[in-house]
């Protein structure tokens, strides 16, 4: 049972920070890639594995899910941000009004990553045509 613990503290921190850097990794330079690639992850989880799985599906937040189940904790939420807005303000939130606010956020940092990391590539391109 302890292990349940450890796991349900892990995804807890791991899950949390995976959404903080959704959110905030384009912002230093030297982060945008990986920014990328976890914008193109997570679009991925949601909208191509969330054809069979629901739209908005995350394996994390199964995986935790079913650790939360095996403590005794059976009342999740289908969305791990509504569980952490709920969890951190101590109210219930329309879940509703979570998804829209967590996809608008989402598409507003994918299109930031897209057009930093595009800019940025171009720069590299310009500067490495000069160059030769």
């Amino acid at each position: 049972m302890a292990i349940y613990h450890v796991l349900n503290a892990f995804f807890f921190v791991f899950h949390s920070a995976f959404i903080l850097f959704v959110l905030f990794g384009w912002i230093p330079a030297k982060t945008r890639k990986a920014h990328l690639a976890a914008i193109a992850a997570t679009a991925f989880s949601w909208f191509i594995l969330g054809i069979w799985y629901g739209f908005g599906y995350c394996p994390c937040t199964e995986w935790h899910w079913r650790v939360r189940y095996e403590l005794g904790l059976s009342n999740m939420p289908y969305s791990y941000i509504k569980f952490l807005v709920d969890r951190i303000t101590g109210g219930d939130h329309d879940e509703n009004l979570v998804n829209t606010v967590t996809v608008s956020f989402f598409v507003i940092v994918a299109a930031l990553s897209v057009y930093l990391n595009v800019r940025a590539w171009r720069r590299r391109a310009t500067k490495d045509g000069n160059e030769a």
